[in-house]
């Protein structure tokens, strides 16, 4: 049997998660191994301050509106318009910083527990 999950992404996340495997499983479709999903809503000048480290996902942000800024350790990356993304792989350290008030959507995988 197909089975069809929706909702919406601002309400029904955790922490701005929505899908990913440390969700409850009677959630369905949500609660998923393979990836996590998070739509994270950011006043300017929020900032993650200390490093990412021994990361082992891979990552990809999409620009929904707003400007922002991805440090890593050799470069700085600046999203400033709608559908400008970033991508990264394991092992990655970085942090990153809201240019404006920020919408931005985060997708990991494979999924991990443990935020």
């Amino acid at each position: 049997m197909q089975e069809i999950t929706t909702g919406n992404a601002i309400t029904d996340a955790s922490k701005g998660w929505f899908v990913g495997s440390f969700l409850e499983p009677s959630l369905g479709l949500r609660s998923n191994s393979d990836v996590e999903v998070k739509w994270g809503i950011h006043k300017i000048g929020e900032e993650r301050v200390d490093w990412v480290t021994g990361e082992t996902r891979t990552t990809l942000a999409i620009l929904v509106e707003g400007a922002w800024e991805m440090l890593f350790r050799d470069k700085t990356v600046v999203l400033s318009e709608p559908g400008d993304f970033v991508m990264w792989g394991k092992g990655i350290d970085h942090k990153w910083k809201a240019l404006k008030d920020t919408t931005i959507i985060t997708v990991r995988w494979p999924s991990i527990k443990q935020i």
